[in-house]
């Protein structure tokens, strides 16, 4: 599935991912997390309303080809630096002509109010309320929601990236390295949302940030709360962080979902050989990982280290 869309921001051979979200050009990434779970709930395929085989392939396909891809521009801090550089290039373009050809009342609108900022975000706001509602209707509402970040650029392009230039929103802080090292190509294959937040989890783990890993695993659990492996996965997060009460009703939780779930397997060996160790090295209120030093190299090291993702 394409777009195929050739007015707004798309004209310039550019994937307007603000429109397919629904999201203004200077929405935090906060803001645009929060759009996309609302997305998801109406298209993926444990939650879409959608009845009929066709209309739920239809919904598959808008999410799995068009939402997820668009978000995943916002997920790293070097894919989103990637996607402002050419969005600015773009504003730079529109802004030479003054008088672009429009096609949409509100676009058009837009381009003669005085009152741009407030005339925008509703216009905006209106035309995200039922975008995915229709699906029929989606590519027509993501061009004129295009249409209109044209013409905020061409009007306000300086207020929009004072906004979009705010530092992203990571838990992360390495070297300047490390974002290049978390932006590694997505998979071709279609995934759902749920793989996708496990993958993401997985990769941040992989680096220990697991406090961003976390974040991504109970937004996994919110879609879907028995899912065995993001039991496991946000499990050995918890345990990486001392928290052993948290970390034993996760792993439990996977294996009482599916016994022979591998990770949470060895997740518990671990765990039952981590509770004596850390005993003896702190007192026990700090057991829950307030205070605690963090275990060190063997114990741990061997659990998550080098685990690639089907």
């Amino acid at each position: 599935m394409s777009l195929n869309i050739d007015i707004g921001l798309f004209k310039f051979d550019f994937t307007d991912c603000h429109a397919v979200l629904g999201v203004p050009i200077d929405a935090n990434f906060k803001d645009i997390r929060q759009r996309y779970l609302k997305i998801a709930r109406l298209l993926h395929p444990d939650s879409t309303a959608a009845k009929e085989i066709e209309e739920k392939q239809k919904a598959n396909d808008l999410f799995s080809k068009i939402v997820n891809p668009a978000y995943e521009k916002f997920t790293t801090e070097h894919s989103r630096a990637e996607y402002l550089v050419l969005l600015k290039d773009i504003s730079k373009r529109v802004k030479q002509d003054q008088n672009p050809s429009l096609q949409h009342e509100s676009s058009q609108e837009l381009a003669k109010t005085n009152n741009i900022e407030q005339i925008y975000q509703n216009k905006l706001r209106q035309l995200a309320l039922n975008q995915y509602e229709d699906f029929d209707r989606v590519k027509t509402v993501i061009a004129e929601i295009s249409e209109l970040n044209l013409v905020y650029l061409m009007r306000q392009s300086n207020k929009a990236f004072s906004s979009v230039s705010q530092p992203f929103p990571s838990t992360t802080q390495k070297s300047p390295e490390q974002p290049k090292q978390t932006s590694s190509p997505p998979e071709q294959t279609p995934a759902t949302l749920v793989e996708q937040y496990l993958r993401r989890a997985e990769k941040l783990m992989e680096k220990n940030n697991f406090p961003h890993a976390r974040v991504e695993l109970q937004d996994a659990l919110k879609l879907e709360p028995n899912n065995p492996m993001a039991h496991s996965l946000i499990g050995i997060v918890y345990l990486k962080q001392n928290q052993l009460t948290m970390a034993k009703v996760h792993i439990n939780k996977a294996l009482q979902l599916n016994p022979n779930e591998p990770m949470a397997l060895r997740s518990k060996q671990v765990l039952a050989e981590a509770v004596p160790k850390i005993a003896g090295q702190t007192s026990p209120a700090n057991k829950a990982g307030e205070g605690a030093d963090k275990p060190k190299g063997g114990l741990f090291g061997g659990l998550f280290g080098g685990k690639k993702n089907k």
